[in-house]
């Protein structure tokens, strides 16, 4: 499977797919990393690590539209099969969406549709509740809307502070997505052979 990851920020979700070994035997291929940020520390990680980054500035263009469409002019050409959202910080807009039905994947730090939007996990935390979670969807026109493919609960204890409460929500963000990209890959798989008439 080839793939690209766009983030904006540390990209702690990034890494953690990149140095997935299990990933890299189910044949996982970062094509490349797209990141909005051009001092962002996940761009740093993406080369330290040989994966290619594109650096797109929503200030450089016109319209969100024409940003999106010069993101379509890079893919394009590198066959990409899924778009994976790593803490990438812009809504995704009809232009990527009709060019990858589908084929776009984000994660997000709430049991959605609870606390959709920007802060979170601050949010549940400040909100009393007991428990929030990390949700991996599809994307489509809204924001953190779409199909749920995976959802699961992380507690919210007395004794947590924002920081061990992200903490933990990371931890199982990065076991989520390496487990939901390694099931796509393996139904791509599926579907490639079957549409080759192999069993």
């Amino acid at each position: 499977m080839k793939a690209a990851i766009f983030a904006s920020g540390n990209g702690t979700n990034f890494e953690a797919i990149a140095k997935s070994k299990k990933l890299f035997d189910d044949g996982l291929e970062i094509k490349l990393l797209v990141c909005d940020k051009p001092n962002a520390p996940v761009i740093f990680k993406a080369k330290k690590l040989g994966i290619p980054v594109f650096i797109n500035n929503l200030d450089d263009f016109d319209t969100r539209a024409d940003y999106e469409r010069e993101i379509v002019n890079v893919l394009s050409p590198l066959d990409i099969d899924y778009i994976f959202l790593a803490g990438y910080m812009r809504v995704v807009t009809n232009v990527l969406l009709d060019h990858y039905p589908n084929k776009i994947i984000n994660i997000h730090p709430s049991l959605l549709p609870k606390f959709s939007g920007l802060n979170a996990i601050e949010r549940a935390f400040d909100s009393g509740e007991k428990q929030t979670g990390v949700t991996i969807h599809y994307i489509d026109e809204g924001v953190d809307t779409g199909p749920i493919i995976l959802q699961k609960i992380v507690p919210i204890s007395n004794n947590d502070t924002v920081e061990t409460l992200e903490k933990r929500i990371h931890e199982n963000e990065h076991i989520m997505y390496i487990e939901v990209i390694s099931e796509l890959i393996k139904n791509e798989g599926e579907n490639r052979n079957h549409e080759k008439g192999i069993d």
